[in-house]
């Protein structure tokens, strides 16, 4: 007898998400994103104009937070990969997220917030210790959410266009969430100096101790934004579940296929000059981001000498701009490609831009030329040439990557060294 027909539904593709369930899975990220943009631009600004603690300590909590951030995001992965399977009913990744976001909102307040028990003869040393274990907790739950959220779009959609379609909806909720920041942060600086006329007014257009209201009411805006959309990210997305391997039956092959094996083992990558190549030109490219985001507020406010709403029109005008010229991207890939594989190259990459962007700023804040006062004569020029020459050889360091690339292209050398032999099948036997 013949195979009987294939059981209904076997082999069916999958139905695509629903535009109500690709919005859900795409605001996941809306907290993290708008707790991001807030920390690289208004941390240092915080501590060291606002709560007037030294440049040394606003750096080294910058680069706690980094380090931890760079530490947690590898561990993070593995622990969700082995929990897959456990939560069977709220799904490992959706957990993690849950977690994450926990642990976000109830620790990302306290950094812009004052030190609970701190008076005017309080150590710095004490207050930083008291910043130090919120800023390890809030990176904590920053990764947790992140890995959780991105590794669910292989779980909600199958083919290479719906998680196209994904990351696109989470980038714009990214772009969202920086102008949410920027135009909220503008918004509170203008009803704070609004009822302040005359003499006054020099005094409140200027960052100062008075300021702590602003910056604790815009992480407050912020957490409680960003838990709405977590909570409907949770509402309206539901984890897919791996299916499960099916048992062999009598239509099954005797033999089954060769799979592919992995191109490069993690020792393999670090063999390979692509590697170095590519790692320094994003770590180059991402340093030159981060460190004009973090350091433009501080370059408006002292070395400008501007207005402190200021420091909210203008990153929001900058930030607009490069998301624009974002769209140039497309027409290149299509020329260029976006050849590059391997969770082990993404993970180190990600290590590498977050621990980089830390201890540059902590080598910035070193450098910095008042130890007695916020703000000197020399801090004047200083953060001129932070953003004209750090950013500048940053930028030149890149692009001397990239012509590495273009003059020796990445090729992975290893592939040769993994592919296993050709298979020879046994000749047949003659018949007797």
């Amino acid at each position: 007898m013949g195979p009987g027909p294939p059981a209904a539904g076997a082999g069916a593709p999958p139905r695509p998400l629903s535009l109500v369930a690709r919005l859900s899975y795409a605001v996941g990220h809306f907290l993290n994103d708008l707790c991001a943009s807030m920390w690289f631009t208004y941390l240092l600004l915080y501590l060291h104009s606002v709560r007037a603690y030294s440049s040394r300590g606003a750096g080294l909590l910058l680069l706690l937070g980094q380090v931890a951030d760079g530490l947690c995001t590898p561990l993070v992965g593995f622990e969700a990969d082995r929990a897959a399977g456990r939560c069977a009913r709220f799904g490992p990744r959706k957990a993690w997220h849950l977690v994450g976001t926990i642990c976000v909102l109830l620790s990302f307040p306290f950094i812009f917030s004052p030190c609970l028990g701190c008076n005017a003869t309080t150590p710095e040393w004490v207050a930083l210790l008291y910043y130090g274990p919120f800023i390890v907790i809030f990176q904590f739950g920053w990764a947790a959410t992140q890995i959780a959220h991105l590794s669910l779009i292989p779980e909600l959609v199958t083919n290479d266009h719906e998680k196209v379609e994904l990351t696109a909806l989470r980038y714009a909720f990214t772009v969202v969430a920086s102008i949410t920041v920027y135009g909220a942060a503008w918004l509170l600086l203008h009803l704070q100096g609004s009822p302040h006329m005359g003499s006054t007014q020099d005094v409140y257009d200027q960052l100062g101790v008075q300021d702590v209201p602003v910056f604790r009411n815009l992480s407050l805006l912020v957490v409680g934004v960003g838990a709405v959309f977590s909570l409907l990210f949770h509402l309206g997305t539901r984890e897919g579940r791996r299916r499960q391997v099916e048992e062999p039956d009598e239509h099954s092959p005797l033999l089954a296929p060769a799979t592919a094996r992995p191109l490069l083992l993690w020792k393999h990558w670090l063999r390979e000059p692509a590697f170095y190549q590519v790692g320094s030109l994003y770590m180059s490219t991402r340093l030159i981001v981060n460190l004009s985001q973090t350091y433009m507020a501080m370059y408006l406010t002292y070395s400008l000498n501007l207005p402190k709403k200021f420091i909210a029109t203008i990153p929001l005008v900058m930030y607009l701009s490069g998301f624009l010229s974002s769209f140039l991207l497309k027409p290149v890939n299509k020329c260029i490609g976006r050849n590059h594989s391997g969770a082990f190259v993404y993970g180190a990459m990600s290590f590498l831009d977050k621990v980089a962007n830390g201890l540059a700023v902590m080598a910035i804040q070193s450098l910095h030329p008042c130890s007695s006062e916020l703000c000197c004569k020399a801090c004047v020029a200083f953060y001129h040439w932070v953003m004209v020459a750090v950013t500048g050889g940053v930028g030149v360091a890149a692009t001397l990557a990239l012509c590495s690339l273009l003059v020796w292209p990445v090729r992975l050398r290893s592939c040769e060294l993994q592919a296993p032999p050709p298979h020879k099948s046994p000749k047949p036997a003659m018949g007797v």
